[in-house]
């Protein structure tokens, strides 16, 4: 805004088209600018200040509302604009539509387009910080300036449904790579989109009890597949993903910002189940799975004494021979024995 008040060359900001409005900074930028007009249809206010996190202590939120009052005051001031209502807009996030507006000078004019609003800014005089500029506006060439490339990119990320998508994304991607290790990918995948999530929501006011909840609920099916609980902890995963899941943007506290709609929540809340119950189960019966490779692969197999085996003795397992111990006293040479533990390459049998 400091930009704008001190600038020597007029600004002119237009709230448009018709159902936009100028919401929390939206408010300020509006009241700076050396000429302040809005399009049939919109509306202005609101600019109670307030945290990303949406939750202020009482003390701060004191101090930011002062502060933001008395900004907005200087500003309304400067302009020669409605300073009692800029004050209300922010300590009582109050709303006028553009008639109202232009009836309390809160803007100077309405007008139904842009070429209409540069007809009527025409030899319009505007004191500048440099002094009365005379506005020479009728028939101008209009030059539009596109958001870049990064900005395009910066403006999808900061869509709630996508920084939902990813954190979710990150998060399978981590639970898959965790359950089975060396797949690479996953973990990739998953540390990439997890630190875009984490970057995005760091713009959103995020509500803390929300992501809490849907921690939670990835515990609850992490359990589910471990104990047997009859489906109660995937039908509390399940809810505590949907509650957490739509506490998780606290656009209430923040005019202007949607939250995660039903359709993304429920579409992830299906692939999280399917992705529980048959990937990440899948990895943890496999590390449950009996081994079928090295030492511990020898347990429960069959084999021949080649000797007599007590506290010491030879055997035979598929080809290979072993120094063997007894568990159950003498085993006399040629009968069948099953491995029943190894320690030092030293196995440990009973008769078959």
């Amino acid at each position: 805004m400091s930009s704008i008040l001190t600038s020597p060359v007029p600004v002119v900001v237009y709230v448009s088209p018709p159902g936009a409005r100028a919401a929390s900074a939206g408010v300020f930028i509006t009241l700076s600018a050396h000429i302040a007009a809005m399009a049939p249809g919109t509306n202005i206010g609101a600019a109670h200040p307030v945290s990303l996190e949406g939750q202020m202590d009482s003390t701060m939120t004191e101090k930011v509302t002062n502060d933001a009052a008395a900004f907005i005051r200087s500003i309304s001031e400067k302009r020669k604009r409605n300073i009692q209502w800029a004050e209300d807009a922010v300590r009582k996030s109050i709303s006028i539509t553009e008639t109202e507006a232009l009836n309390q000078n809160v803007i100077d004019l309405i007008s139904p387009n842009l070429i209409d609003l540069l007809d009527s800014l025409n030899l319009r005089k505007v004191q500048t910080a440099q002094g009365i500029v005379e506005l020479k506006t009728k028939d101008a060439k209009l030059n539009y300036l596109d958001m870049s490339f990064q900005e395009n990119i910066l403006s999808i990320l900061s869509d709630p449904n996508i920084a939902y998508i990813l954190f979710m994304l990150g998060t399978f991607g981590l639970l898959f790579e965790l359950f089975n290790p060396g797949l690479i990918f996953p973990g990739v995948v998953g540390v990439i989109s997890m630190v875009i999530a984490f970057y995005t929501m760091s713009t959103l006011p995020i509500n803390y009890a929300g992501l809490i909840l849907i921690i939670f609920a990835i515990i609850l099916f992490v359990l589910e597949i471990k104990i047997v609980s009859h489906g109660l902890l995937a039908a509390g995963g399940v809810i505590s993903l949907i509650v957490g899941s739509l506490m998780l943007i606290n656009n209430q506290s923040s005019p202007g910002v949607t939250g995660i709609s039903w359709g993304v929540i429920a579409l992830v809340t299906i692939l999280t189940v399917l992705f529980f119950f048959f990937a990440i189960s899948l990895g943890i019966k496999a590390q449950l799975k009996k081994p079928v490779t090295g030492p511990q692969g020898m347990i429960n197999e069959i084999g021949e004494a080649m000797t007599d085996v007590d506290k010491g003795g030879l055997i035979k397992i598929h080809g290979e021979i072993w120094k063997a111990e007894s568990q159950e006293g003498n085993i006399s040479t040629g009968s069948k024995i099953i491995v029943t533990g190894i320690s030092n390459l030293k196995l440990t049998i009973r008769k078959f």
